[in-house]
Order: C-alpha cells, then structure tokens, then sequence
C-alpha cells in the first residue's frame, strides 16, 4: 500500500516507534529511523527491515534541538527524494510529584515530546507543501486526555500535542495533508515492563477490554491513518486504550 513512499519515525529504536517502523516497511515504504542514543537497537530494527527486503537508513539526532529536526528531515529527501509520512514518536518520560518535580525535570519533557514533533513538522511541512501531499501523525497518549498524577510535565507535553495536531491540520489541509493524532493507553513496552504486577492488575482492572495494548495494536492505527484509505480524515484524535476513556 506505501510502495515508493518515505516514512520519517522519530524515537524508531523500541517500543512503539519499533512497531511503526516494521508495519510501515512491511507495506512497502522506504523508511528513515530517527534514534537519539540507543545506536544497537536502531541497527537491529534496520537490519530486521532489510532482511524482508525493505529499505531502511538510521539517523541519529535530538529532535528537540531545531537543526537536529531539519537534518533528520532533509536525510529523507536526499536519501529517497521525498518525505511523504511523519511520525512524530519520540518521548521521553521523568516522571514524579508536582511539588518534587525539578525544573530541569519539566523543560526536558516538554522539549523532547512537544518542541520535538514541532521541529520536525516545522521541517517536513514546506517538503510536503511543495508535494502537496503528506501523511503526519502525532503520538500524544491518554493522559494528555485525562491527566495523570506524577505526570505533570507529560501530561502537558501530550496535551499539547493534541492542540498542536488540530491547528496543524486546519493550516495543511488545504494542500492534500493530513495531521492526526494517536493516543495510546497502557501499553506493553520498556516503560510499562518497570510497573509491579499489582500496580499492572489495577490498571488492567479499570480497562473494559481487560489486557494492556500492544505496540502492535498502535502501529495497526497509524498505517491506516497515512494510507488513501484515510484521505478524508485529519483533526483527530484516536485512543487506543481497550476503552479506558470513553
């Protein structure tokens, strides 16, 4: 379905951004792998893309440093000529109590989740412009819905993607591009791994579906999201959560 199309992931190297990668590539899109520290396991999602026959090329940088984003972004051109699918993943988490919480602690969070997808789009939107055509897809998550104790920096950062999404999508419509966004509930990465098994069966407790996601379960949403099938749809905001929030 994305034969000859090119897919920028940023925070490629686990989790969901993993998934992403392998679902885009399984469909036929040439990808670029952002990857900020985490070199061996960017070069394993690359090798896995390859092995199947599909293309891939790793590029390493700090989405939240402005000229970091715009190299990231003119790999994609040089390397394939074109930019036709963002998929802003990269986050990171430091999470604890408001009144505990460090400056340093919020900035960085805000930096990398928000300013991160902001630098990236900043970048990607004049390429797609001029194609005017383009796939971008945000990764917010519920508690930028919900909120979360112990998660004030993330939960603002998310917030903000979702806001970032909607006007981004008001301002590219006009030229054929579509910006959405994906909001992921308890799912089942390194992140979730480091929850104690009771703190794991409360929080599965209060989900109807009764299991965590999978970051397979993500990856299926956002190939539809950047697939023709999907041309008629920008704006949103999409949980995929096992119905925590409703």
């Amino acid at each position: 379905m994305l034969n000859g199309k090119t897919a920028l992931v940023t925070g490629a190297s686990r989790g969901i951004g993993r998934a992403i990668a392998l679902k885009l590539a399984e469909l036929g899109a040439n990808l670029i792998l952002n990857y900020n520290k985490s070199l061996s396991s960017i070069e394993e999602v690359v090798k896995e893309i390859e092995s199947k026959g599909g293309k891939a090329i790793a590029i390493q940088g700090d989405v939240s440093v402005f000229e970091e984003a715009e190299k990231i972004v003119k790999a994609a051109v040089t390397n394939f000529g074109s930019l036709d699918i963002l998929i802003n993943n990269a986050g990171i988490t430091k999470d604890g109590l408001l009144l505990r919480m460090k400056e340093d602690d919020f900035d960085r969070v805000i930096s990398v989740n928000l300013k991160g997808a902001f630098n990236c789009i900043r970048h990607a939107s004049p390429v797609m412009l001029k194609q005017k055509s383009g796939r971008i897809v945000n990764i917010s998550s519920v508690v930028g819905i919900t909120g979360n104790a112990g998660q004030v920096n993330y939960a603002a950062a998310k917030a903000g993607i979702i806001g970032m999404t909607k006007a981004t999508a008001k301002e590219l419509a006009s030229r054929g591009i579509t910006v959405n966004a994906v909001a992921p509930g308890f799912i089942q990465t390194d992140m979730t791994e480091e929850l104690s098994d009771k703190v794991k069966e409360t929080i599965v407790g209060n989900i109807p579906l009764k299991k965590l996601g999978t970051a397979k379960d993500v990856a299926n949403l956002v190939a539809f999201l950047v697939d023709e099938d999907s041309l008629y749809i920008t704006g949103q905001v999409i949980n995929v959560d096992g119905g925590m929030v409703m």
